[in-house]
Formats: C-alpha cells, structure tokens, sequence
C-alpha cells in the first residue's frame, strides 16, 4: 500500500486498550478541555480547529486512506506494523475489519463554536460511539486529536491577545482604528514544525489578523473554513525584500538600491524595505531624507523595516544610548524626516507614504511596552506594524495551556460508570470532570456542570457538528471572525 492506515496515527500504547477496558463495555465518553494557563493575563481559550481535524481525517482521510482501500490490504498493513511493532501480542484484526465493514466512523462530537473563548477548565467539545462494539474508538482518537487541535487554539488564543493590546492602544492614540487589521503580521511559517503546523497556526492567527506571509493559509481556511478569497479578505500582505536582495546591491550601492525599488521596482502602492542589512541608522539619517522627495511623490508608502536588535528600543528608542538616532529610535527618525499630522487625540501620526514594520522576535510584552513607550513619547500606536513570527508561536506545546482529552464516563453491560482521574501527587491540574458534561452560558462566560444525567446532557451549549460520518455544521471563517472580534 501507497497509503498509511489511519487508525495507525496513534500512540502505540493505545492500540491495545480495547481489551483492557471491562468486559462488556459499550460506551467510552471523553471531553477534551484546556486545563491551565501558562500565560499570564489569559484565563479563557479561543476554540479553533476541531472542523478542520473532522474534514481532514475523520471525513477524508479515513474515506481515503482506509473505507475505499481494499479490505485486505487494510488488515495486512495493520498487522504487519502492530506484529513489527509489539512482537508476539493478541491486538488481533477483527475490529478493524469490523469498522472497515461498517464503512464510517461511529462517533458524536459535540462542541462548542468555534471561535468563542472558552474558561479554564470548561470543556471545549466531548464525543463517544454510537455503535457499542467501537467504544474501543473514543480514546483511541485521542492522540490525532490532541496533535491537531491544541496549536490553532494556542495560536488563536495568543494572537487575540496581541489584537487587545494593539486595538487598545489605537483606540487611545490612534485616529485610524481599522489599521489593527494590517498591524499585527504573521510570519511564523519558516520556524514553525512543519508545513501543517504553518497552516494551523497562521489560520488560529487570521482569526484577529489580515496579514499573513504564511500563503498556504489561505487554501487552508478556503478548504476547511468555508473561505473565499475572490469574496473577502482572508489574509495578505505587501511587496518586501529580503537581506539577500539588498546584499547584492553591495554596501556602497544600498541607497541607489533603495532608490530603484521605490522609483522603478514598485513606483506605487506599498513596498517593505528591509534596512538594517548594515547600518539601520545611516539608512535612517541619510539614505531615506536623500529619497524624501521620491518618496513623497510616490501614489503608496514606504516601509522600513529594521530586524535586529532590542524591537523596543530600535522602534522607540534608547534613551540611555549614546548615538543620536539610537536615542530616537524608527519612529522618531522619520518624524523628523516626512513629518506627518497630529490627530484629535493629540498624538502624532507619519505622513501616509512612510511606515515601519518590525518583524523579529516579537512578544506579547514587547507588543505592549512599544505600544506604551510610542504613546509616551506622543506618538500614535498604528505608525509601527509588528511582525508575529514563530519566536511567539513555536515557543509553546499543548502544556501552554494543559490541553488534554480525559473519559468521564462509561457504560459496562448497560450500567453507567461516573469516571474521573484525581492524582494525589498532581497540584490539580489533572483532576478532571466526572460523567456526563452539560456546558452552560451565563453571562458570556461558558461554565460547567458534570455528573448530569443524559436528558441534561443533551441540552446546553454544546451543539452535535459531527454523527455517523456526516458534518453536521460547516462554520464559515467569517462567522468564527466575528466571535473572534466579538
């Protein structure tokens, strides 16, 4: 087979469960729930992800990889990796083929919108079987789940936080408020863990962003979101260089180099210059007020974009610096240069055909300290756009925010099981719910309530989005956006 078996996308431990559970056991319930937070000032989650993991393995994968492939090819694949795997074992292949036979995955899942944000502790979505002799399914999928799902809602849930900060401080600043939108830029793709994980995580970012560098994204949230990118925005970005570019224009050559971008290259609309290939402060105090004039004249603006040093200081200045312009810092420097206007907050904004963008190592808390130092020294927030890159996104794992999948109920011979985990050794975090889960709102926060009996549970706030091989509810990406933003 050219093809892997999907029911081998799981830890090897797993595969064996299904005859470790009690005899006679028909029903396995599970919730998955983000347990703790890492991150200071963040105590509720975005929920992202779950419809793309359905589509893509529970719907197409399986349909692919394992309903439309020969029946025996399936049980040879199987048994050769388990057999290789695990040496002399009894897993045996007669439940396998039984679901191949039955020619779907029966399961419920049932969750809330994506998009919303979720507290600590309350349960994002559960699922159980439908069928009694696949209980053996429920866990069994909880590594694919727990490796798709925990970064879009990290990346959604950190990317929001940087839309607070940046949405707050133009609304204080700011006259041009819609500017958020550009203001924080995903480029994460290069450093994050694969292809995949790019995708994910720069679509958890499009969610409070429009732009992006991460191009994949976009087919992403057209083929599993419901995007469509001849109809909305969905993410973009501008014209850039990169070091290479201005390398080979040579040191004594960077500001002729500059010239031809911005006279012949791009003579309109907007263009990213990257301008600390040698000296970013010669770039700024000579180069650039030598092009004012082409500059000024051009129908688009000019970006400078630093990427090196403190992005704090660089933006905003060091006022403990020796040099002039480091005192100043980007900001400040072209101020003195094109100059701009002050706006009815009293804070002052550059001229609209020069900007800056700073694009590494960005963090939630230099987000804030360079929002705040701008707004000291009088300026308006939205003069700077911050690149997001994969120094916030890739420095997290599913722990950030103690995301897991835990059963809490069970059935054994038709006889309910209220089931939990409670480490006397743990601080808490790994004590979960017991039985069946109801998710209530009160007041725009989600809470939870366990141990409801199944007419409770089938009421409240989780919706059915997935039974017997059918979606149940296809979210647009416009809808998730506006409980984003909401």
């Amino acid at each position: 087979m050219n093809v892997m078996n999907p029911l081998l996308y799981t830890d090897g431990y797993k595969v064996d469960h299904r005859r470790q559970y009690p005899d006679k056991t028909t029903l396995v319930y599970s919730n998955w729930t983000p347990r703790k937070s890492r991150i200071s000032d963040i105590d509720k989650i975005v929920f992202f992800g779950l419809q793309y993991f359905i589509k893509k393995y529970l719907l197409e994968g399986f349909r692919k990889n394992f309903f439309e492939q020969p029946k025996e090819e399936i049980s040879e694949q199987y048994l050769r990796r388990i057999n290789n795997y695990l040496g002399e074992n009894s897993v045996g292949i007669e439940h396998i083929e039984a679901l191949h036979d039955l020619g779907y995955i029966p399961m419920v899942i049932k969750a809330l919108p994506e998009g919303v944000e979720v507290p600590i502790r309350v349960p994002m979505f559960t699922m159980y079987n439908t069928l009694p002799e696949f209980f053996w399914l429920t866990n069994y999928f909880e590594t694919l789940i727990s490796t798709t799902v925990w970064m879009p809602c990290n990346s959604a849930t950190i990317a929001k936080q940087y839309r607070k900060i940046l949405d707050v401080y133009a609304a204080e600043t700011s006259s041009n408020t819609d500017f958020v939108d550009w203001q924080g830029h995903d480029f994460s793709m290069r450093g994050m863990a694969g292809l995949e994980a790019a995708m994910m995580s720069a679509a958890g970012h499009l969610l409070s962003f429009s732009g992006t560098d991460t191009i994949p994204a976009i087919d992403f949230l057209e083929k599993y979101y419901g995007a469509d990118s001849d109809s909305e925005l969905v993410g973009g970005s501008v014209s850039a260089t990169e070091h290479s570019v201005m390398c080979m224009g040579t040191t004594q050559g960077e500001e002729e180099t500059f010239k031809r971008l911005i006279t012949e290259v791009y003579p309109k609309g907007v263009v990213s210059i990257v301008s600390d290939t040698w000296d970013l402060w010669k770039v700024l105090s000579e180069y650039i007020p030598n092009l004012k004039k082409e500059i000024l004249a051009r129908d688009g603006k000019v970006v400078i974009r630093p990427d090196s040093g403190d992005p704090v200081d660089i933006i905003c200045g060091n006022p403990a610096a020796q040099n002039e312009n480091e005192c100043k810092g980007v900001i400040e420097l072209l101020w003195d240069t094109f100059g701009g206007k002050v706006n009815n907050k009293g804070f002052k904004e550059l001229d609209n055909h020069i900007g800056a963008i700073y694009g590494d190592s960005i963090t939630l808390d230099r987000a804030k300290s360079i929002c705040e130092r701008l707004k000291i020294k009088g300026f308006a927030s939205t003069n700077v756009v911050l690149g997001v890159g994969s120094f916030t996104y890739q420095y997290n794992t599913r722990d950030t925010f103690g995301f897991a999948m835990k059963a809490t109920y069970g059935e054994v011979d038709g006889i309910g099981r209220q089931i939990f985990k409670d480490p006397i050794t743990d601080d808490g975090t790994k004590k979960s719910a017991k039985g069946l889960l109801n998710i209530g709102l009160d007041n725009c926060d989600y809470y939870l309530t366990d141990q409801v009996s199944w007419e409770e549970e089938k009421k409240g706030e989780l919706r059915e989005v997935y039974r017997d091989g059918v979606l149940l509810i296809d979210e647009k990406l416009s809808d998730i956006r506006k409980r984003v933003r909401k």
